[in-house]
């Protein structure tokens, strides 16, 4: 223990400049409803590390999170089937965020409340993910497509450091989803399904994004938000 004079004054940092906590409790929208509904598609079993960093992950306070594991099930099915039953229950239904994450993704601490900061700050996007790079060497960043391009496409924007990223797709490794936005019944169902055939092959994701993208919904990347890719047979992250 550092040798040191108390005074009796016991009122904290949050409370010494009452300003900035204002304003920092107001960016971050805690004190709204920010009920989250949250999908994991996982197989038999989650690697520990996931497992610990899921345990760590801190959701907004006092208010709702119920998590759906979605097991047996190729991935696009899983999350369209567990986002048709939140629709269809009469409590979940109204609620105001959907969080995807994967088995082999590892969020930090904070990851949900800046992704819920950026919903906030940013109404005119129905998601944001977080920062995370396709496995192996070489790997791009899940920032799929550029959307100031005339010609829609997928391909891989360089992530910019500590900003927001608009893109034309995401992955769901780890983002955050207004729920409202699958109450769009223009949206062709089902919402997730993995194309192949000879039109081509597509990932659930962004088969996803290529009809939600027609009505005027939008996604981002916030690259504050680092989130490691997990290859569970060697254990590297990515």
């Amino acid at each position: 223990m550092n040798p040191e004079l108390v005074i009796q004054d016991f009122g904290g940092i949050n409370n010494a400049d009452l300003n900035n906590t204002g304003a920092r409790l107001i960016k971050g929208a805690s004190w709204k409803k920010q009920r989250i509904v949250c999908v994991i598609p996982a197989d038999a079993m989650i690697p520990a590390k996931v497992a610990l960093s899921l345990w760590n992950l801190i959701m907004p306070p006092n208010n709702g999170c119920v998590r759906i594991l979605a097991q047996g099930m190729e991935v696009g099915e899983a999350y369209s089937s567990a986002i048709a039953q939140v629709l269809a229950h009469p409590q979940l239904n109204d609620w105001e965020y959907l969080l995807t994450i994967e088995h082999d993704n590892l969020p930090p601490q904070d990851g949900v409340l800046k992704l819920l900061e950026t919903l906030e700050a940013r109404p005119e996007l129905a998601c944001v993910s977080g920062l995370y790079f396709t496995k192996g060497e070489g790997g791009c960043a899940q920032i799929w497509g550029d959307p100031n391009d005339p010609i829609l496409n997928y391909r891989p924007q360089v992530p910019r450091p500590e900003t927001v990223q608009e893109c034309c797709g995401t992955g769901m490794g780890f983002a955050v989803w207004r729920l409202s936005m699958f109450k769009d019944d223009r949206i062709e169902k089902p919402w997730f399904k993995t194309e192949k055939g000879p039109g081509g092959v597509s990932t659930q994701d962004l088969a996803f994004w290529s009809k939600a993208r027609k009505f005027g919904h939008r996604c981002a990347v916030d690259t504050r938000v680092k989130v490691g890719h997990l290859d569970s047979q060697s254990g590297m992250v990515w």
